[in-house]
């Protein structure tokens, strides 16, 4: 048997297991390790492969029930906490290839030279219903009906499909009990994410989420960029927005592309036998 090492780290109470190098793990294996009661406990997990054409790192990720993913905001955070640590990227800078496409992470360095925040350029999101992918003739104003309570929001993709639905109060909504069936709504043929979101105060977001393949998460990055371009297309938020989650809170800047900012925390490494 072999040892992998695995780094414990989080972004706003998201977390991830992350590894680097020759990597190879089964759904399975990821989903026993991201396992919180007889793994090691994680929304996800995430493998720091080699960059390639101008690339420092790629990111592989995956859900807690071992299904790949294509991008996470909070995710890349912890990634670039590690490949910091292991010498990729000039310590200002990093460029990761995920498979949501080529993103560029700045990094906010501690006293100690570690990784404490990173600015994430998440790309542009898009409300083209193919690109989300959705199957539905518009991404606007979806409704969603269960328990006789009906959500309605917009749908909007971040490299991920997101369903942003906009409530009086995202601590009182049914996310446990009605995520996991947005989740699979039929119209989102690679099921989504759930953003329980709400008008906090000027330029400001309170959210909740229900995670693919995970369940409810503390934070989501993408999920948090795509609450606040819904919000801005509805004319609630401006280009600069502030993101509340039970996890902590995100900067947001809107433009052609979103640019995610916001805390890592590394937790702790341990070895496991595979």
């Amino acid at each position: 048997m072999s040892a992998i090492h695995l780094s414990k780290l989080h972004g706003a109470g998201n977390d991830f297991l992350v590894s680097a190098g020759d990597v190879r793990l089964s759904p399975s294996s990821v989903a026993g390790l991201c396992d919180r009661h007889r793994g090691v406990g994680a929304d996800g997990l995430i493998i720091v492969g080699p960059g390639h054409d101008g690339a420092d790192c790629s990111m592989t990720l995956f859900n807690a029930d071992g299904g790949s993913a294509e991008m996470s905001g909070n995710g890349i955070r912890c990634l670039a906490w590690v490949a910091n640590r292991d010498g990729s990227g000039d310590g200002k800078r990093l460029v990761v290839d995920t498979a949501a496409g080529r993103r560029e992470v700045e990094l906010e360095l501690d006293a100690a030279g570690d990784v404490a925040a990173a600015t994430v350029d998440m790309g542009p999101v898009t409300f083209e219903p193919a690109e989300i992918p959705l199957d539905a003739p518009s991404p606007f104003d979806l409704e969603a009906t269960f328990h006789g309570v009906t959500y309605r929001g917009d749908a909007a993709g971040m490299g991920n499909p997101h369903l942003v639905l906009l409530v009086d109060d995202p601590s009182a909504a049914r996310v446990t009990q009605h995520g996991p069936r947005l989740e699979t709504d039929e119209r989102f043929p690679q099921r989504t994410n759930v953003e329980f979101v709400a008008l906090a105060a000027p330029d400001e977001l309170a959210l909740r989420v229900w995670e693919r393949g995970v369940g409810e998460t503390l934070s989501c990055g993408t999920g948090v960029c795509a609450a606040a371009a819904v919000a801005h297309r509805r004319d609630l938020v401006g280009e600069s927005v502030l993101v509340r989650v039970p996890g902590g809170e995100h900067g947001v800047e809107l433009g052609e592309t979103i640019r995610l900012h916001g805390p890592v925390v590394h937790v702790f490494d341990t070895e496991v036998e595979q």
